[in-house]
């Protein structure tokens, strides 16, 4: 019996996502291939491993049977190279990396090209969500690491790296009544209508974290991903922008002003689980060198928590 480690890698992908389709997309291959693969070691075993007659793959008691086995065999197959790549110093496998939807990072995208050369056997995928999915993602290991903007606190149960902590100003063009202000508290902020980032995002929690605090309710008029999106539409007269004030470089000709009476900072943090991965040890010296650069060039536009 010739068995491949490839096969039970399929069969067990298309045991857990019980669908062929979801199955190929996991593992980079067509869903063609898998179902070959698959019938392959079904004839190799002598028994049907699912059940297809219906709308979910289903595993049959042949099936139910050899997972376990096969998930032992992978995980041995893991160890075993893990322990020639721990003797010999490589970094081998996969990291899926998030960051923030509508943010450029440019230290993060240069820890990333640093680790890259230093670690080319390591595929790196992203992923783009709000803060919110993403902590989500890491706590369910669907992320290895990612790039979030949070308030107060970075997230409870994971490791963190905090990279920016800052308050939150609002953006207006030079013929509103607020452009004359040297600050704004939150009442009269919210007389005004609002631009912002959107829900699940760490300026929009501090934001409406604050306002509860107050008694008050903010009238969100409109929102975008992309922090130059709120800016810009802050600038055609739709609304006051609400950022963090690191972006404020990034308002153009907007006047910006403090807002007074928030006490939660807008976090930009570096999050992840305890974990034993090689790729992701490797990776966060990257990550704290190439922000550690940035702090030292004051000129620069810093990160943006989102």
């Amino acid at each position: 019996m010739v068995m491949e480690l490839r096969q039970l890698e399929y069969f067990t992908a298309v045991a857990e996502e019980a669908n062929f389709t979801r199955a190929a997309e996991r593992v980079h291959i067509s869903q063609s291939g898998v179902s070959a693969q698959i019938r392959q070691l079904e004839t190799e075993l002598g028994a049907e491993l699912f059940d297809r007659s219906g709308r979910t793959t289903r595993l049959t008691p042949a099936g139910a049977a050899a997972l376990p086995h096969a998930r032992a065999a992978l995980d041995a197959a893991a160890r075993a190279r893990q322990a020639v790549d721990d003797l010999t110093g490589l970094v081998r496998g996969r990291l899926t990396l998030g960051m923030i939807m509508g943010c450029t990072v440019t230290p993060f995208f240069d820890a990333l090209a640093g680790f890259h050369r230093a670690h080319p056997g390591v595929e790196i995928a992203l992923q783009e969500e709000n803060s919110d999915v993403l902590v989500d993602n890491v706590r369910a290991g669907t992320a290895d690491l990612a790039l979030v903007g949070v308030s107060g606190e970075p997230p409870a149960g994971l490791n963190s790296h905090v990279i920016v902590s800052e308050g939150l100003i609002a953006a207006v063009p030079a013929d509103h009544p607020l452009s004359t202000r040297i600050s704004v508290d939150l009442v009269t902020l919210c007389a005004y209508k609002i631009v912002c980032l959107p829900l699940g995002t760490g300026i929009r929690r501090v934001l409406d974290e604050a306002c509860a605090a107050a008694g008050l309710r903010p009238e969100v008029a409109l929102q975008a991903t992309a922090p130059a999106a709120v800016a810009d539409l802050a600038a055609r007269g739709l609304g006051v922008a609400v950022l963090s004030a690191s972006m404020a470089v990034g308002c153009g000709e907007l006047r910006t002003i403090p807002i007074d009476g928030i006490r939660i900072p807008a976090l930009l943090a570096l999050v992840w689980r305890d974990s034993h991965s090689p790729a992701v040890r490797a990776l966060l010296p990257h990550l704290r060198a190439a922000f550690k650069r940035q702090d030292r060039r004051p000129n620069d536009r810093p990160a943006e928590p989102g």
